[in-house]
């Protein structure tokens, strides 16, 4: 049975009439708040110099570990992160690797009791422990949390003295170990060796990461002699040259002559790309092996999250580091979802504010920032993984992290973005050079702390 139209059906005038159009979506589009939040410095020469005042070397308080069919072994050459094992010959430090003997602990074990003569240097291998130590008051109290790499022990073991703290592992783990007398032994062969050790004894070092000394006088009266000083700089200040994301557009001929309108193809192309490559860029910036942010913070500047779960506690260490002027916190949406359920069990919520156009979370005043380009385990058979959570000072002015950018370069169409046409081949396609130039500098050690190892997926019956 047909029914007789009287008048034109939707179906057949769709055919007739214009679509409303939307730009072509991305969904890897993010907010991208690091590239937001970062105050930017234009370099007029292509290189960034940041002059520092001398400081005494440290090194990044890890001795690495590898595991091979007999288990896992302290690396030789990463003993040279101990003081006086830095001019050490690889003879000695293999002989002394040897000597580190593997030992599980179990959550609630004690290492090392305080007052116990220290009778083994210890690395962890994996796993986490804490320092803890008897307070003024009779009370415990926690000096730090340690973790995967770090070792404890040092000085007391060199000396062979009492431990000045106990060590009491929070989750399951493995160490390796090494006796007083595996370093006796390496000192009697090497009178080098043996020297340096005493000097490390008898105090005469600087402390590690502390800045060389300006002589000034103070609260004096009358007339006395002052001091003379002057100010010591780095011999060799790091410089940051521009780095890149950088790709090649093409485009037919064809298509920007018959299809540009009503959206010029050429240039909606360009947009998409742009996108990708500033996406590309914050992801370098945190995460470059060399640059990258996640990468350059001090070691005394690393924070290991007590319990997993990153509680108000662990955030109010990293302020504790990073104290002065604290800009914001950068985490994965993941940690930050993790943080706002263990302030929820605490009753302690979080406050929201509105930033860059959109409401954010916040711990004492500072935002956190979320970024998926953050590492962090996604929830699909990588539940054992960990993240970090980043807390920076930013700007000059401030002596915090900045952004790097060239002031000015050929066929720019964003700060520190080139496109730079590249002609057309036989086939009728026109390539452009997309081109994003940048870095990251954190201007002084305090400008940036990380807490690391932090679980998000930990959840409470709040029924």
């Amino acid at each position: 049975m047909t029914t007789d139209r009287i008048s034109l059906s939707p179906e057949a005038a769709r055919q007739l009439a214009t679509t409303t159009k939307t730009t072509p979506q991305m969904r890897g589009v993010t907010p991208r708040y690091l590239l937001r939040a970062l105050p930017w410095v234009d370099v007029e020469s292509g290189v960034y110099r940041v002059n520092r005042r001398r400081t005494y070397v440290l090194g990044d308080d890890r001795i690495s570990t590898h595991t091979d069919e007999e288990g896992p072994r302290v690396i030789p050459g990463d003993l040279r992160e101990i003081p006086y094992l830095r001019e050490a010959d690889d003879a000695s430090l293999g002989q002394l690797a040897d000597g580190f003997t593997e030992m599980s602990f179990e959550p609630g074990q004690v290492l090392v009791r305080e007052g116990d003569t220290a009778e083994h240097l210890w690395v962890i291998v994996r796993g986490r422990a804490e320092k803890r130590t008897t307070g003024r008051y009779g009370d415990e109290a926690l000096i730090q949390v340690i973790g995967d790499g770090q070792y404890f022990g040092l000085e007391a073991w060199t000396k062979g003295e009492p431990m000045p703290y106990a060590v009491k592992a929070v989750t399951p783990g493995v160490a390796l170990r090494a006796e007083r007398s595996a370093l006796a032994r390496l000192m009697d062969r090497d009178d080098t060796l043996r020297g340096a050790v005493h000097s490390y004894t008898a105090g005469d070092r600087p402390a590690p990461g502390a800045e060389a000394p300006i002589d000034l006088s103070g609260g004096h009266m009358g007339e006395v002699d002052l001091p003379s000083t002057y100010v010591d700089y780095e011999d060799a200040p790091r410089e940051y040259h521009m780095t890149l994301a950088q790709t090649r557009m093409m485009v037919h001929s064809r298509v920007a002559d018959l299809y540009n309108g009503p959206m010029d193809q050429t240039r909606t192309q360009a947009n998409l790309t742009v996108q990708a490559l500033r996406e590309r860029q914050e992801n370098l910036m945190l995460n470059h092996p060399e640059f990258g942010l996640l990468h350059n913070v001090p070691t005394g500047q690393r924070v290991q999250a007590r319990t997993g779960a990153p509680t108000p506690d662990d955030l109010d260490e990293l302020l504790a580091k990073v104290w002065k002027q604290p800009a914001y916190f950068l985490a994965h949406p993941r940690a930050i979802a993790a943080f706002g359920r263990e302030c929820t069990r605490r009753g302690v919520p979080p406050v929201t504010d509105s930033r860059f156009g959109s409401p954010l979370l916040t711990w004492r005043g500072v935002p956190l920032l979320p970024s998926d380009k953050v590492p962090c385990p996604n929830g699909s058979g990588d539940a054992a993984g960990t993240t970090e959570i980043l807390l920076m000072r930013t700007g000059e002015a401030e002596q915090g992290v900045v952004g790097l950018r060239p002031a000015g370069v050929p066929d720019e169409v964003e700060p520190g973005l080139s496109m730079r046409n590249m002609g057309m081949d036989q086939k009728g396609i026109t390539s452009y050079l997309m081109t994003a130039y940048f870095n990251t500098a954190v201007l002084v050690d305090d400008a940036i702390a990380v807490l690391q190892n932090v679980e998000v997926s930990k959840y409470h019956d709040y029924s």
